[in-house]
């Protein structure tokens, strides 16, 4: 008589670090903050972070989300998002007589202000990242006349400068690490002589969330990524993976969102979150993996994360200007 085959173990690779990053967790706590001491509505400009979950929560609290400056009534407070802004938005809240609180996240103002000092030397600036981006919008906008962005390896072709010995790269700091080291790679083929930035650009929460991935990607047969499909980071984990070798990686918002026909097969599920992901969604997703059978739960550490950062400045100031509210 053959004997029955052996059960593999279910198991559940969890990646650490996941989730929040310092300056996701800065923003959300401005905004947070800024209904405690000043009271709803507080307006933030675009998504504070790229998360519904976060910004639904928000919603709840009593802040309100615009897509312009202009959406804001005169007289009342506008949060920016961990994004950042160009500086015509600042301007612009000026003219409309808002108080602002600046949540941009201490990693992309550094980029901000490469963009500007390179452009006050008259340096040609090479932005890798994706069009259409907030962060990319932000950076291009402090020296518009300077910067010229390039969307990945593929778009290098189509670069043009004015002095191919002064030319510099910035990246978006949310991109793969992998995808940017390709772009800047054919960038020098293209430019020798092309300056790197003082310190890598590619933010340590994003590098430090992919490098996990990789770790657990060529031993699981599925990989779930907990996070919104308009958070960039949260993207590349999915491509990363699969790129690690991950039998197959899907990016959720939240365990009503596992399709329960991935599971089909699989003894090993990795599972990780992007930096703008609370931790409450990832343990739902565990107790949604632990009743079908995934409850052995092992830690794939790729590094330690201690780094925080103060409060925007705004906060602690009193008193704000007096608000004029809208009339119901």
């Amino acid at each position: 008589m053959t004997p029955p085959a052996p059960q593999h173990r279910r198991r559940v690779l969890l990646a650490a670090p996941r989730g929040y990053c310092a300056g996701v967790d800065r923003a959300v706590i401005a905004v947070e903050k800024a209904l405690e001491q000043y009271g709803a509505p507080v307006y933030v400009r675009h998504e504070i972070v790229h998360n519904k979950y976060v910004v639904k929560t928000l919603e709840k609290k009593g802040a309100i989300f615009v897509d312009e400056t202009a959406e804001v009534p005169e007289g009342n407070i506008v949060i920016f998002s961990a994004h950042g802004v160009a500086p015509v938005v600042h301007e612009e809240a000026k003219r409309g007589k808002l108080a602002t609180i600046d949540a941009t996240c201490p990693l992309v103002t550094k980029v901000h202000k490469e963009a500007v000092r390179y452009a006050k030397e008259d340096f040609d600036i090479l932005l890798i990242g994706h069009e259409g981006h907030e962060e990319v919008i932000g950076t291009s906008g402090e020296a518009p006349d300077h910067i010229t962005l390039v969307d990945g390896p593929e778009d290098v072709a189509n670069v043009d400068v004015r002095d191919p010995d002064k030319v510099v790269w910035l990246s978006q700091t949310t991109l793969s690490v992998d995808e940017t080291m390709e772009t800047v790679d054919a960038l020098k083929g293209r430019f020798p002589n092309l300056l790197s930035p003082p310190s890598d650009d590619i933010c340590y929460a994003t590098q430090n969330r992919q490098t996990a991935v990789k770790q657990m990607g060529a031993q699981a047969d599925l990989v779930i990524v907990v996070g919104s499909k308009n958070s960039s980071n949260s993207v590349r984990l999915v491509e990363v993976a699969l790129g690690a070798g991950a039998g197959a990686a899907h990016l959720v918002d939240g365990a009503e969102e596992i399709d329960e026909s991935w599971l089909e097969g699989v003894t090993t599920v990795g599972l990780t979150s992007g930096a703008s992901v609370p931790e409450i969604l990832v343990h739902g997703v565990l107790d949604w993996l632990a009743e079908r059978g995934y409850e052995d739960v092992e830690t794939v550490k790729a590094a330690e994360e201690h780094q925080r950062f103060a409060l925007p400045r705004e906060l602690s100031r009193r008193p704000r200007p007096a608000r004029q509210r809208e009339t119901p």
